[in-house]
């Protein structure tokens, strides 16, 4: 039984030895570190960020819910009013030209059946003066009515536009906000060397470095 326990405590020795031996310690390799730098190699330490998958989706979503709310999760207070000033101007023209197509259109359709009481027949009701002819002719209210439908659907077409870019704009730049951007544009090349954390082994190479 001794024996045994002998034998069991010189293999595990030897066990721990040789694992000592295949991993190198932190002190050894601090010590391989300060031999590639005196050999004009750098060695830089890369920091893994953390990044959130979901982040691109719920700014997009925040900004389909409300326009502008995703560019405030994305922490870019600054665009909200750009984002409220765009499609509220694109609202307010679409309200403006649908109002003004429902008024001549309105003239217009009691015109064709005979009736002068319209707005543009006679712009000032309140006074004595009766016109004896229109203020606006029966042609004239048609080409209204067909300019502020056209104006009218063009600016429902660049309001969507901008709702839909107000969602794409949330969506990339919670993409572009989980990248390091630095002011520093550059481009450089270095000498590359990596080792192993095990054993050790130097990998040699040539590193482009672009930063932005």
């Amino acid at each position: 039984m001794p024996k045994f326990l002998l034998l069991l405590g010189f293999f595990c020795a030897l066990s721990a030895l040789r694992a000592q031996e295949d991993n190198p310690t932190e002190r050894e390799a601090d010590s391989i570190k300060n031999i590639i730098e005196q050999e004009g190699i750098t060695v830089e330490e890369v920091t893994r960020k953390s990044t959130n998958p979901l982040a691109p989706s719920k700014a997009a979503f925040y900004s389909a819910v409300l326009p502008g709310l995703g560019q405030a999760y994305n922490k870019r207070y600054w665009k909200i009013p750009i984002v409220w000033g765009a499609i509220g101007t694109g609202v307010a023209i679409y309200m403006y030209n649908d109002d003004l197509y429902d008024r001549t259109r309105t003239a217009f359709k009691r015109r064709r059946v005979g009736f002068t009481d319209d707005e543009f027949y006679d712009p000032n009701p309140d006074d004595d003066f009766v016109p004896t002819t229109p203020a606006l002719s029966t042609e004239a209210l048609q080409n209204l009515q067909e300019r502020y439908q056209r104006d009218r659907d063009l600016a429902l077409l660049v309001t969507i536009a901008l709702y839909a870019l107000n969602i794409i704009d949330a969506n990339v730049d919670a993409h572009l906000r989980q990248f390091n951007v630095s002011e520093d544009l550059s481009l450089q090349f270095e000498p590359y060397l990596d080792y192993h954390p095990i054993n050790a082994d130097a990998s040699y190479g040539i590193g482009l470095a672009i930063r932005f």
